[in-house]
């Protein structure tokens, strides 16, 4: 599945959100993604097009123009059915270590984050 975005938004800890943890982004045609965790959870919270889903494990890539968000198999149903979600991106590169710092406090110890 693609996903086509302007940019990713990223915060590492929100304290108006109890110190959460979010990624997120609206595709063109008005989908919605998002990433978050909140410090005291073991899952990650996947939500696409306004429906939450939590995930033990997923495999997160990313490069300076794209995300790919993998989903092990059992978890299909959090993209309706797919595996994977491709996000084209044009956040700015000073944006992007925000972005990895988030990534990167998301999956920790339940998931894998690539940087390339």
């Amino acid at each position: 599945m693609k996903l086509n975005t302007d940019a990713l938004m990223a915060t590492p800890c929100d304290d108006e959100e109890d110190n959460m943890a979010m990624l997120c982004c609206h595709g063109k045609n008005g989908e919605m993604f998002m990433l978050s965790r909140y410090p005291d959870e073991e899952e990650v919270e996947l939500t696409w097009d306004y429906e939450p889903s939590t995930l033990d494990g997923l495999k997160v890539t990313l490069s300076a123009t794209t995300l790919l968000v993998e989903l092990a198999a059992g978890d299909a149903d959090a993209l309706g059915g797919k595996d994977h979600l491709e996000i084209t991106h044009a956040t700015a590169a000073s944006d992007l270590a925000e972005v990895e710092e988030t990534l990167q406090i998301i999956l920790a110890g339940t998931g894998t984050f690539i940087r390339i």
